[in-house]
């Protein structure tokens, strides 16, 4: 890659799992609007999102909401107001479709067989659940026993999400994950045995102590386990929010045109392999859902990454958990021990979020067919939100300009289409759309 472009974009730029992004949300969205906007998914299909911030022990490359935890009493605690916040989101959309249950965290699977079964099994009492929905769970693989892998077929787990970030033992020390390639191979013979047969793997480019070779390497030995899909993500190092990082040396973090690099090999590697390329960071199998929905246009993206369900609206539960409603954004509290105090009080627990404008509208839904598709028809967009295309264009058409002279993007006439050089600088494209995008230090992570 030409290294005048990646310093040109050597930049921080929003992940956009949503738009506006999280960092526009305000406290001025609290638990009775965000109770007001939950009435909109009665009798409407939406996902549910249940986020679970604890895991066994913290690793140091983790941006995620997550702390180590192992306390039964406080397990208990937190199991217990997820069947509060979920019995408040009944009150308000008695009548919600489920068309996907998404698990995430930190890891899920440490609320133990039973809490997640107590939790699982109320969700399905609660609302009515789409016969084909998909259910997905985040495992850590080395904490994968048969009861856990039969607690998630208990509660009727389709997908199953196996962190692996790299098999590499120097670079696993670096981020604090020791993680053999046989303890991973167990807890997919244990998820199988227990009936579920479709799982993920997640990897990461750009840790610490990382090269081309051992990223080959864990690349090699990732394709052997037979995954339906991998997600593949670029090691975001937010130290100034995630102090944990602090312990990983940046001399150890390979450099952008490394990192750029290491970007191409995983593409290479996994297309060589068979695997569908979707949107930024995804890989699924020909047939896979993922790879159906980026092929006829309805894919979609949201907070949980790219998903192939047509809800267009998520409920999301536990702390820090983000609804995307019909109305606006609102994310809960973060911090595990004020979300259980808040929980208590009311049933919710909504710390900030942000309401949609129809400009807010327009520029999500562009910014999201960029994401999933590399393209988009900016006027057949304008028109379906009822927004002058031609005023519209002329407001961004500085900034694309610049993007095309670059080579990152082809327009022809109102059709914007990101080239093959400017697959890695999307979420630049995207920026161009974002009416509050300001470069900053300490805002987001590095473009590329």
């Amino acid at each position: 890659m030409d290294p005048a472009l990646l310093a040109a974009y050597d930049r921080p730029v929003p992940r956009y799992t949503s738009y506006p992004t999280a960092a526009q949300f305000t406290p001025s969205v609290g638990p009775a609007q965000h109770a007001d906007w939950l009435r909109d998914l009665n009798e409407v299909s939406a996902s549910l999102y249940v986020h679970v911030p604890f895991c066994r022990e913290l690793c140091w490359y983790c941006a995620c909401h997550t702390k180590a935890m192992n306390r039964p009493g406080t397990l208990d605690s937190y199991a217990d107001a997820l069947l509060g916040e979920l019995e408040a989101l009944a009150r308000a959309a008695p009548g919600l479709i489920l068309q996907a249950v998404q698990w995430g965290g930190g890891t899920p699977s440490q609320l133990g067989p039973a809490r997640l079964q107590t939790v699982g099994r109320r969700i399905t009492e609660l609302f009515d659940r789409r016969s084909d929905a998909e259910i997905s769970l985040e495992i850590d693989p080395r904490h994968c026993d048969s009861e856990i892998a039969s607690a998630a077929a208990a509660i009727g787990v389709t997908r199953v999400s196996l962190g692996v970030q790299d098999f590499d033992e120097g670079v696993q020390a670096a981020i604090n994950r020791r993680q053999s390639f046989a303890d991973t191979a167990d807890a997919v013979d244990r998820l199988r045995a227990a009936g579920i047969g479709r799982f993920n793997i997640d990897l990461v480019y750009g840790l610490p102590c990382q090269t081309l070779e051992t990223l080959a390497a864990t690349l090699d030995l990732a394709l052997k386990l037979g995954p339906d899909r991998f997600a593949v993500f670029g090691y975001a190092h937010v130290p100034w929010m995630k102090p944990h990082q602090k312990l990983i040396d940046d001399a150890d973090l390979p450099d952008d045109a490394l990192r750029a690099r290491m970007s191409a090999l995983v593409a290479e590697r996994l297309v060589a392999a068979g695997y569908c390329r979707i949107g930024l960071d995804h890989y699924a199998r020909p047939g896979d859902r993922l790879a159906n929905a980026a092929a006829d246009g309805s894919l979609h993206r949201n907070f949980q990454g790219y998903v192939a369900d047509q809800a267009a609206f998520v409920a999301g539960i536990g702390a820090s958990a983000i609804s995307s409603l019909p109305r606006g954004f609102t994310q809960n509290v973060a911090d595990p021990a004020r979300y259980l105090a808040t929980v208590g009080k009311d049933g919710l627990a909504t710390a900030r979020g942000i309401a949609l404008t129809r400009d807010d509208r327009l520029r999500g839904a562009i910014i999201e067919r960029v994401m999933c598709q590399n393209a988009v028809d900016l006027e057949a967009l304008c028109r379906e939100h009822r927004v002058d295309p031609d005023a519209f264009r002329a407001s961004v058409d500085p900034d694309l300009d610049r993007l095309e002279r670059d080579g990152l993007i082809l327009r022809a006439d109102a059709r914007v289409t990101v080239t093959e050089t400017g697959r890695p600088f999307v979420r630049f494209v995207c920026a161009a759309f974002d009416r509050h995008y300001v470069a900053a230090e300490g805002r987001h992570s590095r473009g590329l």
